[in-house]
């Protein structure tokens, strides 16, 4: 008797184990709706007056960005410093506005190394796509930059992490040139050791 009820309670524990598991696979991510994202004219107008640069410009950037990612879910309106001498460092903050959950403050930090000089202060918009939790915006996103800032130029690049994409938008004063691997990690408070 006491073989069949250790058996009976195995195949229970495998099946409740089962449900669970299916549960957990059938959940995915929410679908981007016009409820939860930023259509392109309104990031348009916000980026142009943040970064005060062109409208005209501004709007190219946005467009080539919202071809290749369609509409981002939140956008983080915020200003960084950055130099580099083949191992660089960037450091800046500002202020996340998810479409569903609010206003949010974040700081970002980031090494990078490759062929790189010059040091530069921008203003940046960065769109952030499948962002369904405000709290997953903390962490690493690598990043690939090849990138050339001129005195008032504007430049994009792409970070990802997991399904989490972020497209900074910059403004910058300074000079910078080259290409570089990296990373910005993001966190709740500023932090002046960038890794």
């Amino acid at each position: 008797m006491a073989g069949w009820r250790r058996i009976i309670l195995g195949v229970l524990g495998i099946m409740a184990m089962a449900m669970v598991s299916a549960g957990a696979m059938a959940q995915t991510a929410p679908k981007d709706t016009e409820e939860n994202t930023y259509d392109q004219q309104s990031i348009i107008d916000v980026t142009s007056s943040f970064l005060g640069a062109g409208s005209e410009a501004v709007a190219k950037v946005v467009e080539k960005v919202f071809a290749d990612l369609g509409r981002p879910n939140a956008y983080i309106m915020g200003s960084e410093i950055s130099a580099a001498a083949v191992v660089g460092l960037r450091y800046g903050d500002g202020d996340m506005q998810h479409k569903i959950e609010g206003k949010r403050r974040v700081f970002w930090t980031g090494p990078s190394l490759g062929i790189d000089l010059g040091g530069n202060a921008a203003k940046s918009v960065t769109l952030v796509y499948h962002l369904y939790d405000t709290e997953d915006i903390y962490g690493r996103f690598p990043a690939v930059e090849g990138s050339f800032y001129y005195i008032g130029g504007i430049g994009v690049n792409y970070q990802q992490k997991g399904d989490i994409i972020l497209a900074p938008i910059r403004v910058g004063v300074g000079l910078r040139a080259g290409a570089n691997l990296g990373y910005l990690h993001y966190t709740r408070e500023r932090n002046w050791i960038p890794f």
